[in-house]
């Protein structure tokens, strides 16, 4: 009876065994990729929690001082290091972590995505980048921490210091952007092209910030640290929702 089963067992595992396999592996990777993404979501968070209570405690002050010196001319604290074409740079760049492009960004990825007929995933970057916002405003008001004075500022701001939103809504916006639109991907080089971006134009926004004597380096910090959290936990809850089908699955080949 046994030789009759394993008789009657080997073609079906002959032919569907590669199948068989390849989803086993499948979804070995899926949750290796899930516990990885919930590592990276609270390492940021205890880094930003790290930062909020050291900034309290004014343990940063002289790592934030000796960073922003660095940046400046030491004859003339106004004048940032570098040409003066390279200021005017740094202010361009500064535009992309404001608010109206931002939200001119995410429309534009949000219209990509209803046109495409991903109604699902143009939800969640919505639902996504607008709690991203609403967060900041609220750490903002939380900790009410003053602007630089030790320098003066290359830009106008009107909000408090800690944390930086620029650096903060950057992260929350292109890198839950980049990841959404890798997780709607299955070419690879697409994918990295989309987390490249997403993660340059993060760190650019932040440093700019600092350069621009507006805020200081703990405050660019902190907006990475809980804006990559918050990013990272929205594309958890995107890679669920895609398995669970309420979230339309990779297009293309």
């Amino acid at each position: 009876m046994s030789n009759g089963r394993s008789r009657l067992a080997w073609p079906y595992l002959r032919e569907r065994g590669p199948a068989l396999a390849w989803r086993i592996v499948a979804l070995a990777r899926t949750e290796l990729t899930l516990l990885t993404g919930i590592c990276v979501a609270a390492g940021g968070l205890w880094v930003f929690v790290t930062l909020a209570g050291n900034v309290r405690e004014g343990e940063t002050a002289a790592f934030d001082e000796a960073v922003m010196l660095a940046l400046r001319s030491a004859d003339d604290l106004s004048d940032p290091l570098g040409p003066l074409w390279l200021e005017g740079v740094m202010r361009d760049i500064t535009a992309l972590g404001s608010q109206f492009v931002l939200a001119s960004i995410t429309l534009a990825v949000i219209g990509y995505l209803l046109l495409i007929g991903k109604r699902g995933a143009a939800l969640l970057v919505f639902v996504s980048v607008t709690g991203g916002a609403l967060l900041g405003d609220l750490l903002k008001l939380l900790f009410q921490r003053p602007r630089p004075d030790l320098v003066p500022h290359g830009v106008h701001v009107f909000t408090a210091s800690f944390p930086s939103n620029h650096a903060m809504l950057a992260a929350v916006t292109y890198l839950t952007l980049g990841a959404l639109l890798a997780r709607l991907e299955k070419r690879r080089r697409i994918k990295l092209y989309f987390l490249t971006i997403s993660v340059i134009l993060t760190v650019i926004v932040g440093i700019s910030r600092v350069y621009l004597g507006v805020h200081w380096p703990s405050d660019v910090m902190a907006g990475w640290s809980v804006g990559a959290a918050w990013a990272m936990a929205v594309w958890l809850v995107a890679l669920v929702l895609q398995r669970r089908g309420e979230v339309e699955p990779p297009t293309g080949g």
